[in-house]
């Protein structure tokens, strides 16, 4: 009555079954703002743009010292 299995399966068997159980890459694009990867159809959270529109803004969530190391950052570029 039981669904006890009367035999183990091949380990062949158990990997078959797990061939589609891999994780696939992230499909990143770059920003083409700063060039930062980020996923499509996204806010960029190192410029915070999105379709060359400002959205957020970035400098206002930092700290002092953060806050300078990004305008140091973002003028190198």
């Amino acid at each position: 009555m039981g669904g006890v299995p009367k035999q183990r399966h091949t380990k062949s068997r158990r990997n078959r079954g797990r061939s589609h159980l891999a994780l696939a890459k992230a499909g990143l694009i770059k920003c083409p703002k700063c060039k930062a990867d980020i996923l499509p159809h996204r806010v960029c959270f190192n410029c915070g743009t999105y379709k060359g529109k400002a959205v957020i803004d970035v400098l206002a969530k930092l700290d002092k010292k953060e806050k300078k190391a990004k305008e140091k950052e973002i003028a190198e570029k």
